[in-house]
């Protein structure tokens, strides 16, 4: 087995113990397969570190439940940022196991920390990819919980964090009612 195909499958492992279903799968797990067919769609040259990253984006994200944060911006920001940490520390775990070097683990750990946007190739492919998976699966059910002037600003901020070319993609492939696909057109 390939040291790629050893880190997916320590991913998948852990991903498998989500209480959580969606589609009767572990919601995580599903997450990390989404993310991994959304990367070879968008990026099919990606890097086996890129890769990686996509799927084990939420590796073992119900361990800190985000009720363990203040209510708010504020707590909403730390919870994530934690989530983060955490992410990058299991991942370079699963990486160093499966013989992969140092430089490897870092350039992992600063893409799940989200280290680089706008300015890493990488951690912004990444970003892109999360952007397209919520728009692809998430976002349906997401916007049916939020008002509409609170989803416009995170529709924005979605926007704001992808790339020319991914909100370019993103407007080709979805149809977004406006004033949603203005925030893509900039």
């Amino acid at each position: 087995m390939s040291r790629l195909a050893q880190v997916l499958a320590r991913i998948d492992a852990a991903n498998d113990q989500d209480p959580s279903l969606e589609d009767g799968q572990p919601a995580n797990r599903l997450y990390g397969e989404r993310m991994s067919a959304e990367l070879a769609r968008l990026f099919p040259e990606a890097s086996e570190v890129l890769q990686i990253c996509a799927r084990g984006q939420h590796v073992e994200r119900w361990l800190l439940p985000r009720e363990d944060y203040p209510e708010g911006r504020a707590g909403y920001l730390a919870w994530r940022q934690e989530q983060g940490r955490r992410h990058a520390a299991r991942i370079e775990e699963f990486m160093a196991d499966a013989g992969y070097g140092a430089e490897e683990m870092a350039q992992a750990g600063r893409m799940l920390r989200k280290e680089g946007i706008k300015r890493d190739a990488e951690v912004q492919a990444l970003e892109d990819v999360i952007c397209f998976v919520f728009l692809r699966w998430y976002f349906g059910d997401f916007a049916t919980e939020r008002e509409p002037a609170g989803l416009l600003r995170i529709v924005e901020k979605t926007a704001r964090k992808m790339s020319a070319e991914g909100r370019a993609r993103a407007l080709a492939e979805f149809e977004l009612p406006e004033p949603f696909a203005a925030a893509f057109r900039d």
